[in-house]
C-alpha cells in the first residue's frame, strides 16, 4: 500500500529546511474506509506534504487527482500510471479483506477503519517511515520491521487480523519498500517540484471585533488574522509589552486558496479594554508586527517599526 503522510509548519517561527519547512519533512497518505452494511460503503483518500493537501483519490475513476501543478514531483508518467494501478489494486483489496474478515473479527456494522502512512526526511535524508491503522478511532494496528503488529490495547481483533495479513509476506515486502524506498524519492521530488510555492510568503491580514458577551460588564475581544503563509505565526493580546496570559488561540484553519486563518481571544472587564493590542508576527512581515489597537477605528492593519526605526 502506498500511504504517505507529512507533518509540516507547527511552531512560529520554528526551525526549517532550505524550502521553509519545519523539519523532519513528512509526506502521508490518509485513507478513511466507511462500512455501512455489507454492500454499502465509503472510501475516501487525501495525500498531504506537510499540512498542504497535494493529492486526492477520484471516488469514480478510482484515478489520481493533483492538486497542485507540481504535484507530479519528479516522477514520470509511467510511474505514476504504476503507482496508481497498484494503489488502486491495494485499496480495493483493503476494502475486500475488511468486508471477508469482519464477521470474523467481531466487527460490528456501521464501522470506520482509518489508516495513515507515510515517511519523514531530515536534512534531505530518510528518517523513518510509518504505517497505522485504526478501528473505530482507537489504535489498532501498525506495520514495524516488515510485518503487522497489533496495538497492544486492540485484543484478540488485531492479532487475528495481523496473524492473516502477515501470512502474504510479498504484499508486506512491497508495502516495506514503498514506505521506505519509494515514499522518500518522492517527498524530494515534490520539495523540488514545489519550491517557488512552498518558499513563498504572503502577508497577513488583520482586524478586530467583539465576540459573544461572556458576562455582564464583560467583553470578549477578537483579532483576526487572515491570508498568510506559510503556516507559523504568533498572535497575543497585549498591554503596552505585557502579554496577556488569558490570549486564547484557536486552531489555524486553511483558506480556499491555501492560505491560512487564526483567532485569538481575550475576555476583559468591559472597563479594561482600554489600551490593549493585538500584535501579529510572521516571517513574511520581515521584523515590522501588525499591531491593532482596541477602540480605534483603523480599516486594516497598522505596521509597526521595529524598536530603534526602519532598518538600513
Amino acid at each position: 500500500m502506498l500511504f504517505l503522510l507529512l507533518q509540516l509548519l507547527a511552531v512560529f517561527p520554528g526551525g526549517g529546511n532550505a524550502d521553509g519547512l519545519k523539519e523532519p519533512v513528512s509526506f502521508h497518505v490518509i485513507q478513511i474506509a466507511s462500512f455501512y452494511n455489507h454492500s454499502w460503503k465509503r472510501n475516501l483518500v487525501s495525500g498531504c506534504l506537510g499540512d498542504l493537501q497535494t493529492h486526492t483519490l477520484d471516488r469514480n475513476s478510482k484515478t489520481i487527482i493533483f492538486l497542485w501543478p507540481w504535484s507530479r514531483g519528479n516522477f514520470s508518467n509511467k510511474e505514476w500510471k504504476e503507482l496508481e494501478m497498484l494503489f488502486h489494486i491495494r485499496c480495493i483489496r483493503f476494502l475486500e479483506e475488511m468486508h471477508r474478515y469482519s464477521r470474523e473479527l467481531q466487527f460490528e456494522y456501521p464501522f470506520e477503519i482509518q489508516v495513515t502512512g507515510g515517511c519523514e526526511l531530515h536534512s534531505g535524508k530518510f528518517s523513518g517511515s510509518f504505517l497505522h491503522l485504526a478501528y473505530q478511532g482507537s489504535d489498532f494496528m501498525s506495520f514495524q520491521n516488515n510485518s503487522w503488529l497489533a496495538s497492544p490495547v486492540a485484543g484478540n481483533m488485531a492479532k487475528r487480523l495481523c496473524k492473516v495479513l502477515n501470512q502474504n509476506q510479498h504484499k508486506n515486502d512491497l508495502t516495506h519498500s514503498l514506505l521506505r524506498d519509494t515514499c522518500p524519492r518522492f517527498i524530494s521530488g515534490l520539495l523540488a517540484a514545489g519550491k517557488a510555492h512552498l518558499q513563498r510568503q504572503v502577508k497577513p491580514e488583520a482586524w478586530l471585533s467583539r465576540g459573544l458577551s461572556p458576562g455582564p460588564g464583560h467583553l470578549q475581544l477578537v483579532c483576526h488574522v487572515s491570508g498568510f503563509y506559510p503556516k507559523p505565526v504568533w498572535v497575543m493580546w497585549m498591554r503596552d509589552e505585557q502579554e496577556q496570559q488569558g490570549t486564547q488561540r484557536g486552531d489555524i484553519l486553511p483558506n480556499a486558496d491555501g492560505t491560512w486563518y487564526l483567532r485569538a481571544t481575550l475576555e476583559v472587564a468591559a472597563g479594561e479594554a482600554a489600551g490593549l493590542s493585538c500584535r501579529v508576527k510572521h516571517s513574511s512581515l520581515e521584523g515590522q508586527d501588525i499591531v491593532l489597537y482596541w477602540g480605534e477605528n483603523e480599516l486594516g492593519p497598522r505596521l509597526e517599526m521595529p524598536r530603534g526605526g526602519p532598518q538600513a
